[in-house]
């Protein structure tokens, strides 16, 4: 019997995305065993009821693994290689027990693992499991477009555009990520390149690890849809054996087929499968429901990004200077440390003209008829996210893959306008008019989200390419214990 065992990255933009795989191969009726670091676990089992709704299941399993930091290490995302290194050292014992218990007896009775499904950005999952010959199967958290300009890192440094050299011109293209020579910048390529002093920067280290590593897995893993990202996929699919597309996930998961007889897994919907580090504040919904349709700018910049209170205020005043109501998700831990403080003004005018969370049901948010546009960090989740909604976005990218999503949404896709690296309130005021009142670029860009909506839709209803990929993927992880099975009779 298949027994997957799946491992993300510790982090809000990676765990959400493997959960939503999880419930779709638990609907597939394959043993689940899925491993959070017991800090995150907690955080997440304070904040999101669909943690204990997926523990509930007959072959859904959590379990956990000390991390190695101390309980009052934030542990913030942008230190990730502080958190990856303290992972590696003093967490491999306890991961490799959760493969192979070693005793021999699995504490449920469930049968051995005989497939990882680990985070393409954790070395650690992929290590441990291939030392104790356990299949591992890679799955990446952001889109194609990012991870083929990750692959492509060496050959920015070898055209000298990685680090970048002093008083470098950021809109001059870049010629070292085949297939994006025509479009994208200096400026776009992704966010933890810029801060690079030279090759041996440890974070151009560890890209350049992780994209070597996609190599090594049975198969690679997308939360993405052919139709979206076709020709980055041909490039990626020069270095790795199987990809497998299965975005959206959400909408997948919305779509995925009855039932199995012998499983208990209800029907989800979005907004039941959404898992949040942060409490959810619902009166939003309410908020929005007071609104005309398409009259909203929805405001959210994840779960990592920090601004300054002058950037804050910069926002604040474009927003207000559009005329248009808002929904603004300002996290306890958005602000800079030390500059926490709102500006008076801001709480004010807030009521109204807009209404300020600590954080939002984002896929519902989206969802909503009120909802125009989305002023965006650009991560890949939100960006799909929008792109299932046909919401119009402006992105506003703050560090990793976000600047080459970013440059997708406004010059590929077309879906959206890319304000990155400014904040300025003029500019802030100017791209909301731009994109939400009557003119013609407006129109285009709702026409061009309805579009694309339609297609990455279609790709994950039954026949549709994400859809049938899924059921390949299924059939390969069930392929693996078969292997393993005849494996050990023949020994």
């Amino acid at each position: 019997m298949a027994h997957v065992l799946l491992f993300p990255f510790p982090a809000q933009g990676h765990v959400p995305p493997f959960l939503k795989l999880a419930e779709l191969l638990s609907r597939a009726g394959l043993f689940i065993t899925f491993v959070n670091t017991e800090h995150a676990h907690r955080r997440f089992l304070a904040s999101s009821p669909t943690i204990d709704r997926l523990a509930g299941l007959q072959r859904f399993r959590f379990r956990t693994i000390p991390d190695g930091l101390g309980e009052e290490d934030p542990r913030l995302f942008v230190h990730f290689l502080r958190i990856l290194e303290s992972l590696r050292t003093r967490s491999r014992e306890h991961y490799r027990e959760l493969l192979a218990p070693e005793d021999g007896h699995d504490p449920d009775g469930w049968p051995p693992v005989t497939c990882v499904v680990g985070d393409g950005m954790l070395s650690l999952a992929l290590e441990v499991a291939e030392e104790m010959d356990v299949p591992v199967m890679l799955l990446r958290t952001s889109s194609a477009c990012s991870v083929w300009a990750y692959y492509s890192i060496p050959k920015l440094v070898e055209t000298g555009d990685i680090p970048f050299p002093e008083k470098a011109d950021m809109d001059e293209l870049v010629q070292g990520v085949a297939g994006m020579e025509s479009f994208l910048r200096r400026r776009d390529l992704p966010g933890l390149t810029r801060h690079a002093k030279s090759v041996a920067d440890p974070t151009l280290k560890f890209l350049m690890t992780a994209s070597e590593n996609l190599a090594r897995g049975r198969a690679l893993i997308m939360n993405t849809a052919e139709c979206l990202e076709s020709p980055v996929l041909s490039h990626l699919s020069s270095i790795c054996r199987v990809i497998y597309t299965v975005g959206p996930l959400q909408t997948l998961l919305q779509n995925f087929g009855s039932c199995r007889p012998d499983q208990d897994v209800s029907n989800s919907t979005a907004a039941s499968n959404s898992a949040s580090l942060w409490q959810e504040d619902r009166s939003c919904l309410k908020w929005l429901d007071s609104h005309p349709n398409k009259s909203v700018v929805y405001v959210s910049f994840g779960s990592v990004t920090v601004v300054s209170r002058e950037a804050l205020v910069e926002f604040w005043h474009g927003l207000v200077g559009s005329g248009r109501p808002f929904l603004w998700v300002i996290r306890p831990d958005m602000v800079e440390a030390g500059d926490e403080t709102a500006p008076a003004e801001l709480e004010t005018a807030a009521r109204e003209r807009g209404c300020l969370v600590a954080w939002a049901p984002q896929e519902e948010v989206l969802a909503h008829p009120s909802v125009g546009c989305f002023l965006t960090h650009s991560g890949w989740n939100s960006t799909l996210e929008s792109i299932v909604a046909g919401v119009p976005m402006i992105c506003w990218p703050f560090f990793a893959d976000q600047q080459v999503n970013s440059r997708f949404v406004g010059e590929v896709w077309k879906v959206g306008v890319d304000m990155k690296d400014l904040c300025g309130r003029s500019v802030v005021e100017g791209m909301v008019r731009k994109v939400m009142d009557g003119g013609e670029v407006g129109e285009e860009l709702r026409k061009s989200a309805a579009e694309m909506s339609h297609m990455v839709r279609i790709a994950a209803e039954e026949g549709g390419s994400s859809y049938t990929n899924f059921q390949k993927l299924v059939d390969h992880i069930k392929s693996l214990s078969s292997q393993k099975y005849q494996g050990s009779s023949n020994k």
